[in-house]
């Protein structure tokens, strides 16, 4: 079984580096024998929050990480970087949870591959 692991860094809009990390992770989640798991720090912690609205046809990252999560991928945001921009353990998507450098320490440990965007 192949574990990748995706470090996401920029922000949820205004780039589409993230929505780009996105896509591949849900892809490569569907695929048989593929483990995947993305951690959310600096600004891509937005990208877990809860109730996003975006204008219709706009691509919607907390659908993605749902979509991620239903498919057994795990979805961890770095505690640190939610503190520093005012979001709650409580706001976060259902399947995202919040976390720690260390538990992203063991995670690099863990994985096959490390993709960083």
């Amino acid at each position: 079984m192949a574990k990748t692991l995706f470090i996401l860094n920029d922000p949820p809009y205004g780039s589409e580096r993230s929505y780009n990390a996105l896509r591949l992770a849900v892809s490569l989640a569907r695929r048989e024998g593929e483990t995947v798991r993305v951690f959310l720090m600096s600004d891509a912690a937005s990208a877990a929050k809860r109730g996003q609205k975006l204008p219709e046809g706009y691509y919607h990252l907390e659908r993605m990480l749902g979509a991620l999560t239903r498919r057994g991928g795990e979805v961890a945001v770095c505690g640190t970087c939610m503190d520093a921009r005012g979001l709650t353990e409580d706001e976060l998507v259902e399947g995202a949870r919040r976390s720690t450098l260390s538990e992203l320490t063991d995670w690099v440990q863990w994985a096959d591959r490390v993709l960083v965007f």
